[in-house]
């Protein structure tokens, strides 16, 4: 068996970010952590300055845990203990340096991907198609700012046949520089929505920093955009002005370059027929929801634009799954029944609520079991924000939602909106909603949990799940037998 070559030999390291070497580093290192806490033997420790902890502090804690060196700053070096440094400027520019040499390195196509919602779902989507057709490098989390898009590309190893990278931003000018980083071959935008409007002024401006993706795409490279959005034309003009020629399309547009033809929804999966580039193909995408299945056509058009075949493309489709945070569904036991939990609390604004209410109505009721939705404050919408989260109110009796229950100031607008016999608990934290939601729950009610991070509404999930069992597959099994 091949051995796996390592990440970095510490002498490339070293070069790469402009360092030099002290004590006895191990002359190699598997992979780079920013997490002492995570960090496996044989790893470099990146000691990064954030806004509540130093990252030197854990420097010690990290060459104790087994890390190959620790790539600290000259001014803490000088009066640190003797160690396996790697001593540079500033660890957060020498690891952009890293990134930055990773991918020169590299003959990997890579596709960069941004929007205003479901940057991490096509990602994931696209790393897991794109694996199919080999080598494949893409960050395990949403690694999407400053620290993490130069993470994931210093952990790129050289021999990458694919690379995928999400690139997010809540002010202009954040995406232009990672995008210089991560030099894509394929950039895709998924959306452009209301999101982090409290921040740039308006939707045409969230536009213009979307496209900002644009600013580093190869020569020769390609663009692949929203066609049903307002903001097509906007968006492949500004792409055809960063001097990218090929623009693909993807939506229900009778032009999109990838068309919807059909789409059949059910509440574990999705069948759709599309047009792909001049090719009609049929799939199943693993996770349900009208909004997956669009980003699921930019996925197609990416993977295609970086050279995959589009029938084993589609074909990987059927395999994603919904994960925590982001739609994952799972059965909880209940007093000697069970429940269905969705888990939609990685992040929410109007449109990423919505998409999540029409899973919730595409999800069947079991017996008396009642569809509830839980939902915690949409964050960083400026002055529209109490209109919006109200305005909420008719999305929820289309879903054909039985009960609502509301934390935070915000959502407070959308309770007084409700009719009463949708009210199901309103207060003013998660931690405050969760005795309420508790109590008020039954056997076969279906819970979808979704609010913007700030909004606390992951705990209260981690909550649910820690009281209420997960039911095991083979029960399930028995249970519909």
């Amino acid at each position: 068996m091949s051995q796996v070559p390592p990440l970095w030999t510490t002498d490339a390291l070293a070069r790469a970010m402009g360092g030099r070497l002290t004590g006895s580093p191990a002359p190699a290192v598997r992979d780079l952590s920013i997490d002492s806490r995570t960090l496996e033997p044989g790893e470099a420790y990146v000691a990064i300055r954030g806004l509540t902890h130093d990252g030197h502090a854990f420097a010690p804690a990290a060459l104790e845990r087994g890390a190959a060196l620790a790539i600290v700053s000259q001014a803490w070096a000088a009066t640190a203990p003797p160690g396996a440094f790697l001593v540079v400027a500033d660890p957060l520019k020498a690891l952009e340096a890293a990134g930055k040499a990773a991918r020169a390195r590299t003959a990997a196509k890579v596709v960069a991907v941004t929007g205003s919602v479901g940057k991490t779902s096509t990602k994931e989507a696209l790393a897991r198609v794109l694996s199919r057709e080999g080598r494949t490098h893409a960050p395990p989390k949403s690694f999407n700012n400053h620290i993490g898009v130069p993470l994931t590309l210093a952990r790129m190893p050289a021999g990458s046949q694919f690379a995928v990278f999400e690139i997010g931003m809540n002010h202009a000018g954040e995406i232009t520089p990672l995008s210089r980083m991560v030099k894509p071959d394929v950039a895709v935008i998924t959306n452009i929505e209301p999101v982090h409007i409290e921040n740039l002024g308006s939707i045409e401006a969230i536009a213009n920093a979307k496209a900002e993706i644009f600013a580093g795409v190869e020569h020769g490279g390609a663009a692949v955009l929203p066609r049903d959005s307002r903001f097509f034309d906007r968006l492949a003009r500004a792409a055809r002005a960063a001097g990218i020629d090929t623009i693909v399309s993807f939506g229900d547009h009778e032009e999109a370059d990838v068309r919807l033809l059909r789409l059949v929804l059910s509440a574990e999966c999705s069948t759709i027929s599309a047009r792909v580039m001049g090719t009609d193909v049929t799939y199943k995408l693993g996770s349900p929801g009208r909004h997956l299945a669009a980003n699921s056509l930019a996925v197609l058009a990416a993977a295609k634009l970086a050279g995959a075949d589009l029938a084993v493309s589609a074909l990987a489709l059927a395999e994603m799954r919904a994960v925590s945070g982001r739609g994952e569904r799972t059965q909880r036991r209940l007093n000697g029944d069970s429940f269905t939990l969705l888990d939609e609390s990685y992040n929410a604004n109007p449109v990423s609520v919505r998409a999540a209410l029409a899973v919730l109505a595409s999800t069947g009721r079991a017996g008396q079991g009642r569809r509830i939705a839980v939902l915690g404050d949409m964050l960083e919408l400026g002055a529209e924000g109490p209109a919006l989260h109200a305005g909420l109110a008719g999305s929820l009796q289309e879903a054909g939602t039985d009960l609502v229950f509301c934390s935070g100031p915000l959502m407070e607008n959308l309770w007084k909106a409700l009719p009463a016999h949708m009210r199901g608990a309103y207060a003013a934290t998660a931690a405050d909603l969760e005795p309420l939601l508790v109590r008020a729950l039954k056997a076969g009610d279906i819970v979808m949990v979704k609010g913007s991070r700030g909004s606390r509404m992951a705990p209260l999930v981690e909550n649910l799940k820690a009281r209420y069992p997960l039911v095991a597959s083979e029960d399930l099994h028995q249970g519909a037998a």
